[in-house]
């Protein structure tokens, strides 16, 4: 179940960017959980995409549950989009929740015994 990030050209459609683009996961089987902004920044080096230059970007990350299999498709679907600088999917662990075993007796009389000594 992968988290999404990618960096966007940042233009006055941005917004119609990102719809488009949680539309495309929702079609594929995706839960979107969360969308968030991480802001204008500079790129860590210079990209070079759909025959331009690229300095600077806007960072979203979109927090997803969806099957592996959208992975590849959407790494397609969003190559081809011209507003879309960078993409990647990072898959985080599922945590696993753990059994509850219960409340443990406690003997009050060995407590006792110990503090008397």
């Amino acid at each position: 179940f992968p988290a999404f990030s990618f960096f966007l050209l940042l233009k006055p459609d941005t917004a119609a960017v990102l719809k488009r683009t949680v539309e495309a996961l929702m079609e594929r089987g995706a839960i979107v959980r969360n969308l968030e902004n991480l802001g204008e920044r500079s790129l860590p080096y210079k990209i070079s995409k759909h025959k331009e230059r690229h300095r600077r970007g806007g960072y979203f990350l979109i927090d997803l549950e969806g099957p592996p299999s959208i992975v590849s498709t959407m790494m397609d679907h969003l190559g081809r989009d011209i507003d879309v600088i960078r993409r990647a999917f990072i898959k985080h662990p599922v945590s696993k929740t753990e059994e509850c075993s219960g409340i443990i007796p406690v003997n009050y009389e060995d407590k006792l015994i110990a503090k008397k000594k």
